[in-house]
């Protein structure tokens, strides 16, 4: 009897994790450059002094998704999106992370920065946007600059980093932010391009999202009704023992 127990108690908890991981998804539907979170159930054998006889289910997030999101034309000059695979390389507390976020903004200090604070990096650290300029980004990552009084006079300022890891050695941080599992810094990739005025939104389908917080919300049902089947047929098995008693 306990094993239906601890079936479907670990696979009730497991599926309210999943429901967060849909109710995460469909709450950064809006949020730019976002990679929709992936999961996946498996199941893990309790083992002890005796026969491995009982199983938990567990919630393994897989990942995310890196299918690229929709291109959406803004017009504004320190807007990009990275046209293909590839990442915007930013400064974090805990070293380099990466973003498709290319909603640029310049901070009060006036470094590069993206939502949030992090500041972007370029080929020698962070890039400082000299005061009252006119910026522009190439498609090489190129960031420039023209003071409103000589629009001629064109500094270049440096280059967004760029850079292409795999995939499957990034892991999503608290912050959002994609950095290497093993915490160093990727190479600057020169072939990857940026599309100007424009940003990349999220990848998240809120059909499949709903559709999923439906599903789990049923098979969370039906883990409720496996417990308390057995909390009935375990009633009814001690009634039987002490007539037989």
């Amino acid at each position: 009897m306990d094993r239906m127990i601890y079936v479907a108690m670990t696979g009730a908890k497991q599926l309210m994790n999943r429901q967060a991981v849909a109710a995460q998804n469909l709450a950064n539907v809006s949020t730019t450059g976002y990679r929709a979170a992936e999961g996946a159930f498996r199941a893990i054998p309790v083992v002890g002094e005796g026969m491995a006889t009982r199983t938990f289910v567990v919630d393994s997030t897989v990942g995310a998704n890196f299918s690229p999101g929709p291109l959406q034309r803004t017009g504004r000059d320190l807007d990009v999106a990275v046209h293909g695979p590839g990442w915007i390389a930013v400064q974090t507390a805990e070293g380099e992370a990466y973003t498709r976020d290319g909603n640029l903004q310049v901070g009060p200090n006036g470094v590069l920065q993206i939502r949030g604070g992090y500041s972007v990096l370029g080929d020698g650290g962070p890039l400082s946007i000299p005061p009252d300029s006119n910026i522009s980004i190439a498609g090489d990552g190129t960031v420039s600059a023209s003071s409103s009084s000589s629009p001629n006079a064109v500094n270049v300022v440096g280059r967004i980093k760029l850079a292409n890891p795999d995939e499957r050695s990034l892991i999503r941080g608290g912050n959002g932010l994609f950095r290497l599992v093993d915490g160093s810094s990727a190479p600057a990739d020169p072939a990857l391009r940026l599309t100007s005025g424009a940003v990349e939104g999220s990848n998240v389908n809120v059909v499949e999202e709903m559709i999923t917080m439906i599903s789990v919300a049923r098979q969370f049902d039906l883990q409720m009704q496996l417990l308390s089947d057995a909390q009935k047929h375990d009633a009814q098995a001690s009634r039987i023992l002490n007539i037989h008693g």
